[in-house]
C-alpha cells in the first residue's frame, strides 16, 4: 500500500464528487438558460449551494486527512475517516439536491463529527505523539 494511499481515495472520491455537482451546476445553467448568478431559479440555487458546500468541507477536511496520512495515523483510522465522510457529503448532496431532509441532515450531522474526530485525531496522533 502507497504511503498515501487513503488520502488518495479522499482526493478520488470526494473531487469526482464535486466535479459531478459542478457538472449538475452547468447543466441546471444551460437548460434554464441562466448565465449569472441564480436567477431567483429555486433549482439553480440549490445546485450551487450543494456545489458550495462541499467545496467548503472538503478542502478543509483534506488537510486534516493529508496531515493524519503524514504523521502516519492508524490505517484503520484513515480509512473510517475516508469513507465515512465520503458518505456523508454525497448523503448531503443527495439531500439538498433531491429535496431529502433527513439525509441532508445526516449527511451534515456526520459531516461536522467526522470534522471535530478528524481535528482530535490529528492532535493525538500528530501533536502528541
Amino acid at each position: 500500500m502507497a504511503d498515501y494511499f487513503w488520502f488518495s481515495v479522499f482526493v478520488f472520491a470526494n473531487v469526482l464528487l464535486l466535479t459531478l455537482l459542478g457538472i449538475n451546476v452547468s447543466r441546471v445553467r444551460i437548460s434554464e438558460r441562466i448565465a449569472h448568478g441564480d436567477g431567483g431559479n429555486v433549482v439553480l440555487k440549490k445546485a450551487i449551494r450543494a456545489h458550495g458546500n462541499g467545496i467548503e468541507h472538503v478542502m478543509v477536511y483534506a488537510l486534516a486527512i493529508l496531515a493524519l496520512q503524514l504523521v502516519q495515523a492508524p490505517v484503520a483510522w484513515l480509512a473510517t475517516l475516508v469513507c465515512v465522510f465520503t458518505l456523508a457529503r454525497v448523503l448531503h448532496a443527495w439531500g439538498m439536491l433531491a429535496v431529502n431532509f433527513p439525509a441532508r441532515r445526516i449527511g451534515a450531522g456526520l459531516t461536522f463529527l467526522l470534522e471535530l474526530v478528524a481535528v482530535f485525531a490529528v492532535l493525538v496522533f500528530g501533536v502528541l505523539a
